[in-house]
């Protein structure tokens, strides 16, 4: 349902053409999770959901796919503005 953005954020991943929010960041330390387990997470998942921000009425996207342990991981994150995709936040299932 969502191919096309899911493979403009591979392609953003890909380029390193990304940012990592302190949030994500805690999340990721508190689960044990790298910035390869976040990279992966996007590289082989699906978005299951599309929310909108309240505030700034922007489009946020849950993905769901697997660490480089093939653990469960989900992380949400959003095409910013200037183009960058930015990881908002990321947990273990």
């Amino acid at each position: 349902m969502f191919k096309r953005i899911l493979t403009r954020m591979r392609e953003k991943v890909r380029r390193r053409e990304y940012v990592v929010t302190s949030h994500a960041r805690k999340e990721m330390n508190d689960d044990g999770l790298t910035i390869y387990d976040v990279e992966r997470g996007i590289l082989t998942g699906e978005i299951i959901e599309r929310q909108q921000d309240k505030v700034t009425a922007e489009w946020k996207y849950r993905i769901r796919g697997e660490t480089v342990e093939d653990d469960e991981v989900e992380v949400i994150a959003k095409i910013s503005p200037t183009g960058k995709l930015v990881i908002i936040t990321v947990y273990l299932l």
